[in-house]
């Protein structure tokens, strides 16, 4: 039996249209909210008239969305063609999971934008989803605010899956399209784009929605990788150890040795059911109060414990932040004393070590450095400066043939970059002789390539004046690196004013050596590709020599 509203099996009782009807290429899409009568549960009900060959494509790609299981996506149920329907050619139809929820549409009409970490969240959870069906060869469509659904428990999930046609580009670009909305509660339409504070974000949503394929986004999962790190907001050092950190053990050790204080002052106050003995305290658990002056313990003798609100999320006024967790200490005093057994000699090493550092870089190098006289540039030449290439010092005698050549200026090159260099009071040690200190970038996710955000960066050097090279020894302390050696004459210029003379993946020490001799003042160093690292991919290096050719 069918039913004459929607041609459909009668299974499915049709209670609410709730959605405009679709107008596609191949015919008309109805929506509802309909109830499954066997099941007895509420379902979302597409129908699309006429069936027959002009819906077959959509419902085979339904049928692969029945695969897929991710809670941002909503599950296909069922999907076939029906019968009669109120066209000629009959019906085709998907039942779809029902997802209860305000869809975002209406969240924006009703508070306003998202936080940025809401945005950021949201459009991660529903890009997690579409890339798994990127993956499986499926591209979704109908990512519109009027389809998003924002889910009790802070779950976010698209309602129509799939639509009636789609590309995996036209998804990227929705996402990005998406993710502007949220941030601003404005579309990119009109004579005044809207404005989003986030620079990250903000050329994020640039590159989803960019048509020239150089720059925008390869695919879903690189917006997933970029939604998931924390905005960069300045250069990055690499972070120290816990164990070394003053938020790390040190601050744990003072924390435990004030409740032991406070636990021993306890036992000393509170009396035991005679009056005359102390309370024995649960090693797990913070002493007793007297009511009077702190309230009373909970259960057992022990104080309640905080509830950690994260199975609280909701879509609420803030989003509660994936990164926060409650921390957990143990206040055992055996603990407490293995902590300071370890931890001193640990501080005492790491003292050692950094007064072994600062005595090799600043003594024995000047000692050395008095038996290179013959290497050194002229008296006045600024050889560890991190000034502007473009300053003109003395100019030097000529390097022999394969000898050094005297390094008197560099600075970060970044044309492609966000205006926040990288490192840059770190570049004077790219060229100070010790291949132990070294400049490295900041460390991207998702892709070797800078997190697809921008094809390199490099360290321009200055020379002094014109030099014939023969080639360039590169030092680095991340194998990997991949780097193009550049030369020119002109310290204001773009890239392509740099032509490339030699190029390789380092390993460690490499030299570079020049197809013909090259004759140029400026030389750049042009890093193409990142090594992998801990959290990502970072490039770097250690030590820059350009060689001299024979005159």
């Amino acid at each position: 039996m069918t039913t004459t509203t929607t041609g459909l099996p009668d299974r499915y009782r049709p209670i609410s249209q709730v959605a405009p009807d679709e107008e596609t290429a191949t015919g008309v899409i109805r929506s509802w909210r309909a109830r499954d009568r066997v099941l007895n549960r509420d379902v979302a009900l597409r129908v699309h008239t006429p069936g027959g060959p002009a819906a077959r494509e959509w419902i085979t790609r339904a049928l692969t969305a029945g695969g897929l299981a991710t809670p941002a996506l909503s599950m296909v149920y069922d999907a076939a063609e029906g019968t009669g329907g109120d066209g000629a050619g009959g019906a085709a139809y998907v039942v779809n999971e029902w997802l209860e929820g305000q869809t975002l549409r209406d969240r924006l009409a009703e508070s306003g934008p998202l936080t940025e970490r809401e945005a950021r969240a949201l459009v991660r959870r529903l890009a997690e989803g579409v890339a798994e069906a990127h993956r499986v060869g499926l591209a979704v469509g109908g990512l519109t605010p009027e389809h998003v659904v924002l889910r009790p428990g802070g779950l976010a999930g698209l309602l129509s899956v799939p639509a009636a046609s789609a590309s995996v580009q036209g998804d990227i670009e929705a996402l990005g399209a998406l993710l502007e909305l949220a941030l601003t509660g404005r579309s990119g339409e009109g004579d005044t784009p809207p404005v989003i504070s986030s620079p990250d974000l903000a050329a994020l949503v640039r590159r989803a929605r960019s048509s020239d394929p150089s720059a925008r986004l390869s695919s879903v999962s690189t917006m997933v990788a970029l939604l998931a790190e924390r905005p960069r907001t300045g250069p990055q050092e690499p972070a120290r150890p816990e164990a070394l950190s003053d938020s790390g053990w040190i601050r744990r050790l003072r924390d435990r040795r004030d409740l032991a204080d406070a636990a021993e002052a306890s036992n000393h106050e509170v009396a035991g059911p005679g009056g005359d003995r102390p309370v024995r305290l649960d090693r797990r658990a913070l002493p007793p109060v007297p009511a009077a002056s702190a309230g009373r313990p909970g259960e057992a003798g022990r104080w309640p414990v905080p509830q950690d609100d994260e199975d609280d999320l909701d879509w609420g006024p803030t989003f509660a932040d994936e990164d926060e967790v409650l921390e957990q200490d143990d206040h055992d005093p055996s603990a407490r004393r293995r902590l300071v057994l370890v931890g001193l000699p640990l501080l005492a090493l790491v003292m050692v070590i950094a007064f072994a550092l600062w005595f090799g870089k600043n003594v024995l190098s000047v000692a050395g450095s008095v038996d290179q006289v013959g290497s050194t540039p002229p008296a006045g030449a600024p050889v560890n400066s991190s000034a502007s290439p473009s300053a003109s010092p003395s100019p030097s005698a000529a390097a022999p043939a394969g000898a050094p050549v005297p390094i008197v200026g560099a600075a970060i090159f970044d044309p492609y970059g966000d205006g926040q260099p990288e490192n840059p009071k770190a570049v004077p040690r790219t060229y100070d002789g010790d291949p132990r200190t070294s400049w490295s970038t900041v460390t991207y996710r998702g892709s070797a390539h800078f997190g697809n955000l921008k094809p390199g960066i490099g360290i321009l050097y200055d020379l002094g004046r014109p030099q014939r090279l023969a080639g360039v020894t590169v030092v680095t302390a991340l194998p990997g690196t991949t780097v193009e050696v550049r030369t020119g004459d002109n310290a204001d210029g773009g890239l392509d004013s740099y032509p490339v003379v030699a190029s390789g993946e380092l390993r460690g020490t490499d030299q570079l050596t020049f197809t013909d001799p090259v004759t140029a003042r400026y030389l750049l160093v042009w890093v193409t590709g990142l090594a992998p690292t801990d959290g990502g991919f970072t490039g770097g290096l250690a030590e820059v020599t350009p060689l001299a050719a024979a005159g």
